[in-house]
């Protein structure tokens, strides 16, 4: 019998209000399902339930879906 570890994941509910009380933070840490984890600033467009994470000391920003995150963090 194997045992095997599930991935702290949370629902898209509870994600899309942690998106929405996450608008007006500083930075925040974004973690995607695919193992990427994004620092920076939040754009987030609730109507869309897409937005985009823009970090400017590292000069990258990524688009993300709400589908596509596992976890958030604000800093």
């Amino acid at each position: 019998m194997s045992i095997t570890k599930k991935a702290k994941q949370l629902g898209p509910e509870k994600i899309y209000d942690m998106l929405l009380g996450a608008r007006t933070a500083d930075k925040i840490t974004l973690h995607l399902k695919d193992g990427r984890a994004v620092h920076g600033a939040l754009i987030f467009n609730p109507f869309k339930g897409t937005g985009r994470v823009i970090n400017i000391e590292q000069e990258v920003s990524v688009d993300f879906a709400v589908d596509d995150i596992r976890d958030l963090k604000i800093a």
